[in-house]
């Protein structure tokens, strides 16, 4: 069953608190169209340096290749295998941008999928906001407890 990561923004100006509305959750896994088309997914998720350093070591990888007089087939490979990574690590790459724009990590939920995920979150997230809102209990104290001098048998 999937994992999700649950991740809050940082409150706009006009807001004290962020709205539950804005939280993003992050599915761990595989990403089909970052491996498939990593640029795109890239610009659509606005994951800015992270494209551009895909970009760079793309151009470098592939310059380097050809400068070494690679064969095609080895060169595909590299692609493929490029493309692989960022397939397998676009989620964490997607975490890392958000943790760089100071984007709070709440948690993690698992669900089938990313609504049921939703449903459970929420609902434990708003018994710890009323939890949160009651008056903590009156700490109870017990009694010390009254030892005599230890006995000359007594081993420590």
């Amino acid at each position: 069953m999937p994992t999700y990561t649950v991740h809050e923004p940082p409150p706009r100006k006009d807001e004290s608190v962020t709205a539950p509305e804005r939280f993003v959750f992050v599915r761990d896994g595989f990403y089909f169209w970052a491996f498939v088309l990593a640029p795109v997914w890239l610009f659509v998720r606005r994951l800015w340096l992270a494209l551009i350093v895909y970009i760079v070591v793309t151009i470098v990888i592939g310059l380097g290749l050809r400068f070494l007089y690679v064969p095609p087939f080895v060169r595909g490979v590299a692609e493929f295998l490029v493309a692989l990574g960022i397939g397998f690590e676009a989620a964490t790459i997607w975490r890392w941008t958000l943790a760089r724009r100071k984007w709070k990590t709440l948690g993690f939920v698992v669900g089938e999928d990313r609504e049921i995920a939703e449903r459970r979150f929420f609902g434990e997230w708003t018994k710890r906001v009323e939890a949160s809102a009651a008056p903590p209990p009156q700490p109870v104290y017990a009694k010390p407890v009254w030892r005599d001098a230890p006995a000359p048998s007594d081993v420590i």
